[in-house]
């Protein structure tokens, strides 16, 4: 029998005691009551604020990424590797002051309750609209070791093609039905959300439809051009996935891009949006084909997963799976892929819960577009992009990529 937790009436005192006094304590005061729940966190760097020369040391180098942690100096992420700048150490007190005048209201509210928050800035309010298009960042603020600590990633302005990611044309076809679901997996940092800015592009110049983006944060902005395109930021614009989703569905929408499959009911809503007339693109960190099945069919009860293995069978248009792998000239990343498409046999795979046979369809099915993990890092490797190691240590079937390279 689980035991329910006795609160201690001293202990609550004390972080109450914190929270209005503003004593030493790694969360932010707790300001519910003094800002609006409402309230959406801001849009821009506010002027003076510490964390602008920070940004703008960040641009300078060409960093992707900015790492806070108390103790350490910034550490950038250049080219896919970190490298320690030369400033002092970054104490708490110092991280928190960066991120105190922008983590207030509903965004304070779920830092101290969650543990981390996400959210998005501009550089400056102070340059010109296309300026600021172009100094986006996706921030994370979270604690870890009784710290503060953030991670932060610059955001592109221009939308990339599919042939600027060095990505298989062939993936356009997967935004052509009206109807299905599309699913992008990798771990993080795989680049996924590159990757479906990249397929909506291909929507946007070629389909005249009505697409809503549904993010946690948005980070590519994208224009109008054939396409309609709403864009709808969690904590910002809806409070959860679930509930954005449900209303875009009462909003004429031909195509909705979910940031991220979360919780059951995104889930379950977004499977049912594919069966009944949407194009629903989405994201998992799962490495193979297999596991993103499993993620899906594990979030539900035993009693519901028969179910959602038919839906999946009638819903799945097709997977995509990306690895990033550093170059052999130091010069950036690859994107390696593995495509799966819903074919009949894999359907039938799904609804029978044989997943250990999609490795084998995708392989069966190279002639009808599908494109195995090995087929990739071997084509990498012979083009001389990547080390023969790196590829062997990204397969998960080190003896097909093997023969594949043998008969490349």
């Amino acid at each position: 029998m689980t035991k329910k937790l006795i609160r201690d009436p001293q202990l609550d005192d004390l972080v109450r005691e914190l929270n209005q006094t503003g004593g030493r304590t790694e969360r932010f005061a707790d300001d519910r009551t003094e800002t609006p729940a409402g309230e959406p966190p801001p849009g821009d760097v506010p002027a003076g604020n510490d964390l602008e020369p920070l940004l703008g040391e960040m641009l300078r180098r060409g960093a992707s990424d900015l790492l806070l942690t108390a103790g350490s100096p910034p550490v950038f992420r250049l080219g896919g590797v970190l490298t320690r700048s030369t400033s002092a150490p970054l104490s708490n007190d110092e991280i928190h002051s960066l991120f105190a005048p922008i983590v207030t209201g509903r965004l304070n509210a779920r830092l101290n309750d969650e543990g981390a928050i996400d959210f998005s800035l501009r550089l400056s309010a102070q340059v010109s609209e296309e300026n600021r298009r172009a100094h986006r960042f996706r921030i994370n603020v979270h604690r870890q070791r009784g710290t503060l600590a953030a991670a932060i990633r610059a955001l592109p302005t221009e939308i990339p093609t599919l042939a600027q990611l060095n990505l298989p044309q062939s993936l356009a076809e997967l935004v052509k039905p009206s109807r299905g679901l599309v699913l992008i997996c990798g771990p993080t940092g795989a680049g996924k959300s590159t990757t479906l800015a990249a397929l909506l592009g291909e929507m946007n110049k070629n389909e005249a439809r009505h697409i809503i983006t549904i993010e946690d944060p948005v980070e590519y902005e994208h224009r109008n051009m054939k396409s309609v395109i709403e864009q709808v930021e969690i904590g910002r614009d809806s409070p959860t996935f679930a509930g954005a989703l449900r209303a875009a569905l009462r909003q004429d929408t031909d195509v909705i891009l979910v940031g991220e499959m979360r919780d059951l009911e995104t889930m379950a809503t977004a499977v049912t949006a594919a069966e009944t007339g949407h194009l629903i693109l989405s994201t998992l960190h799962t490495s193979d084909v297999a596991s993103a099945i499993n993620r899906v069919v594990d979030v539900f009860p035993p009693e519901q997963q028969a179910q959602i293995r038919n839906q999946l069978a009638l819903a799945l248009n097709a997977i995509v799976v990306q690895h990033l792998i550093p170059r052999k000239d130091g010069q950036g990343q690859v994107v390696a892929v593995e495509l799966l498409l819903a074919n009949p046999a894999v359907r039938n795979h799904l609804r029978n819960n044989k997943l250990q046979n999609l490795a084998s369809e995708i392989t069966l099915g190279k002639r009808a577009g599908m494109i195995s993990l090995e087929d990739s890092l071997s084509r990498f490797v012979q083009q001389g992009l990547i080390t023969i190691e790196d590829a062997r240590a990204r397969s998960a079937r080190p003896d097909e990529l093997e023969s594949v390279m043998r008969l490349t």
